[in-house]
């Protein structure tokens, strides 16, 4: 099943009642011909299993700690945003497997040749998906496949970086003088949004695997409680990459956030990916994902399972 991703960007109360999340919206004033008179909308219902990813977005939605409680037993990610309107933090259940504490264990005792292996194998699958995104675009992509066969274990010779400064100047429009920076320019602020998203639900999909997302295989910032999320993110972040440049095909340099582009990049975790030969949602394809990382932990297996962008 398809979870779905709720967006909260108006005033909003949320609550709980028969296992359904219940949202209820102010009264809104209109003007009849014996008056005004306000007209309370009716409260709608969603099924609490049916919520992958929960954003609020705005400095009057309230929710209940009943409810709060219900989201994590679920495994939903509950996301709030900044003044910005963008992802500021997560809530994520502590308890999101059966068998957590064998899980966490094995993934403690992960020995550095299997952690490097396995960033081997993310960097691997990362610069092919940005080949073969510049190869939709009908862009020169054979450096980006050269790099890819080059990656050793570890990246020890930094391919990655060696990908990133190549994928960067050709996957936007020349005129727009792209530079990837975190606070820089549109579409950066596009790109953090969707990554954002993207990051919550690989955390999400970490913790119903049984994994730390804090205890990373590569990423190591003391400061950072989702490590080992931005370590297997990588690979998918094309996917976003993706979705900001149809953006910007429709909007040229028009590109500070609206309504229908944070639409677009709120359907990220539904769209449709390739991953193992399948296509599937892709909050699917990140839970086998992060459940064959877990399996590599456990040395049931040795590789990872990543999305093939076409």
């Amino acid at each position: 099943m398809i979870k779905r991703t709720l967006y909260f960007g108006n005033p909003a109360y949320l609550k709980t009642a028969n296992e359904q999340l219940v949202v209820e919206v102010p009264a809104i004033a209109v003007t009849l011909p014996e008056g005004k008179e306000e007209i309370k909308p009716e409260p709608k219902t969603i099924p609490i299993e049916d919520i992958g990813l929960l954003i609020l977005d705005h400095k009057q939605v309230t929710i209940t700690q009943a409810l709060l409680a219900k989201l994590l037993a679920n495994n939903s990610a509950v996301i709030t945003c900044d003044n910005t309107h963008h992802p500021a933090g997560m809530l994520l259940s502590l308890d999101g497997n059966t068998l957590q504490s064998q899980k966490f264990q094995a993934q403690i005792d992960a020995t550095v040749p299997l952690k490097k292996q396995l960033w081997q194998q993310t960097i691997i699958s990362k610069i092919e998906n940005q080949a073969a995104l510049l190869n939709r675009q009908r862009t020169e992509n054979k450096i980006l496949l050269r790099y890819a066969t080059d990656v050793k274990s570890g990246d020890s010779e930094n391919h990655e970086a060696k990908a990133a400064a190549y994928y960067w100047k050709r996957i936007f429009p020349e005129e727009l003088e792209f530079r990837r920076e975190r606070f820089g320019p549109p579409p950066n602020n596009l790109l953090n949004y969707g990554y954002a998203i993207l990051r919550a639900l690989v955390a999400r999909s970490l913790v119903a695997s049984g994994l730390l997302p804090t205890l990373g295989i590569h990423h190591r910032n003391q400061y950072n409680a989702y490590c080992l999320a931005d370590d297997i993110m990588e690979p998918y972040r094309p996917y976003v990459d993706m979705v900001v440049y149809q953006i910007i095909r429709n909007n040229g340099r028009f590109l500070e956030m609206t309504p229908s582009m944070k639409k677009m990049l709120l359907e990220i975790p539904a769209m449709d990916v390739k991953i193992n030969g399948e296509k599937s949602p892709m909050m699917n394809a990140v839970q086998r994902t992060t459940a064959s990382l877990a399996k590599c932990f456990e040395g049931t297996t040795r590789k990872i399972l990543y999305p093939t962008l076409e």
